[in-house]
């Protein structure tokens, strides 16, 4: 942070924080945002799912189950769609590594990353070892992990100088789950706190954005770190205070907690890309489907965009994270083949002579009045010459998938229906969906939800 504190006890901030955590009730919840919990479940199942195809996610699993083993004494969860046990801290690292590698998860803009990529793991991973977990009080417990996560976010962007990924805070959602759901005493939850912020994964983002690796988002140790400080705060071990929550430069970000819902302004990735390049990719979309524009005919694609936008590769990819972090790939795929799925950052794709031609075809600019938007907003605009001369300009485009306007549930299920059933057969798809539209009922199970997905074994 940029000052340092000294604390002789816990800050009214964070008070008032336990509090609220431990006030949540799910009978006095908004529905709305009970609504919006269960339907960012539901996306973040379908894209841990859609993400078992990736070698990420594989050598994660493997990896986990090897080296993260539970000791005969210790609680031990399954890692979802694969059904080995590992421990707490070990199923999600395993879990969050796997759908941190398909970027199309949920987002809040301010905080330039990621939480539920680390909560639902975690929270799947917690209820293994819970004697009993109702729906509700799950979604109450994402909730809470976005919550304090996002504000976390905040309050590090503010305050740091680096661009650091969405481990270094959404650990602490995670331990703000955990701690709910483990009952533990305030003294344990402030030390939780202060352990996850102080052993998160503080990786600067721009470094793995240049150079695409299975690294990710660093949410693949942020879900594990969040656990592992609650657990190591119940043996006692101590850790200094939380300074995004407790030191005075943070204070800021806490003030409207309970009283704005964050979790209520986020965005629902349509593509498995980088969200600085959705835009550009909504606007290729939309001049290909409104000019009927044939792929072969194109001379030149240029983007207009934000900084960041404009630095993500140009390049053809070789691994699925640089077509993931690319700028020029995504936009040859929305051209050339009108959708930007899972196939599209997959290996088999990167062969394609049609794609690797028009990604060639593709440059990108910085439009400062663009720039000065970001990151409020992600705005792009592509413009289009084919060979006989004539050309195409999208407009200022900004991307789909919200937070203004949000994503439909319409838009959402039959996203999450994409993903599963790359993997999943439609009868499973179908269970699967079920059992999350279900979650805010009044005898719904979370357990039931953990069960199915441990039984569901994806083979890739």
């Amino acid at each position: 942070m940029t000052k340092m504190e000294t604390l002789a006890g816990p800050k009214p901030v964070f008070d008032t924080s336990n509090a609220w955590l431990r006030g949540l009730d799910a009978k006095t919840m908004p529905p709305e945002v009970m609504t919006t919990a269960k339907l960012l479940v539901l996306d973040l199942i379908g894209v841990l799912a859609a993400a078992h195809r990736l070698d990420a996610g594989r050598i994660a699993r493997d990896h986990a189950v090897r080296h993260w083993a539970a000791g005969p004494d210790a609680p031990a969860a399954r890692i979802a769609f694969d059904g080995r046990k590992a421990s707490l801290p070990g199923a999600a690292f395993a879990m969050a590594t796997q759908l941190d590698n398909l970027d199309a998860h949920d987002g809040w803009q301010p905080s330039k990353g990621h939480a539920g990529a680390a909560l639902l793991p975690a929270l799947l991973a917690l209820a293994e070892d819970a004697p009993e977990l109702s729906g509700r009080e799950a979604l109450v417990l994402m909730i809470a992990g976005y919550e304090i996560a996002y504000r976390a976010a905040e309050a590090l962007h503010a305050t740091v100088p680096d661009y650091h990924t969405s481990g270094a805070w959404n650990a602490l959602g995670c331990v703000a789950m955990a701690a709910r759901l483990r009952g533990v005493s305030d003294d344990v939850f402030r030390h939780a706190l202060g352990i996850a912020e102080y052993h998160a994964p503080r990786s600067q983002m721009m470094r793995e954005i240049a150079n695409p690796t299975m690294l990710h988002d660093g949410t693949g140790f942020g879900a594990p770190v969040g656990l592992y400080a609650v657990l190591i705060a119940e043996d006692g071990f101590t850790g200094a205070p939380a300074a995004t929550v407790e030191f005075d430069d943070a204070e800021g970000s806490w003030g409207d907690l309970g009283q704005v819902w964050l979790t209520c302004q986020q965005y629902v990735k349509p593509y498995p890309i980088c969200r600085w390049a959705h835009a550009p990719i909504d606007a290729a979309l939309g001049l290909r489907a409104k000019f009927n524009i044939d792929p072969q005919l194109i001379a030149s694609i240029d983007v207009y965009t934000f900084k960041y936008s404009a630095e993500l590769s140009a390049s053809v990819p070789d691994t699925s994270p640089k077509a993931q972090y690319s700028l020029a790939w995504p936009v040859a795929c929305a051209f050339a083949r009108g959708v930007v799925g899972v196939d599209e950052v997959m290996p088999k794709a990167f062969g394609d002579p049609d794609l690797i031609k028009l990604t060639g075809l593709t440059s990108a600019h910085v439009d400062t009045a663009l720039e000065a938007d970001y990151p409020a907003r992600r705005q792009a605009r592509v413009k289009v010459t084919l060979h006989d001369g004539r050309s195409f300009d999208s407009g200022v485009v900004e991307a789909s998938g919200g937070p203004d306007p949000q994503p439909t549930e319409a838009e959402i299920v039959q996203k999450f229906r994409r993903f599963a059933g790359s993997v999943l057969s439609v009868d499973q798809v179908v269970e699967l969906e079920g059992i999350v539209m279900g979650l805010d009922g009044k005898d719904a199970d979370f357990k039931a939800l953990t069960q199915l997905v441990n039984k569901m074994k994806i083979d890739f």
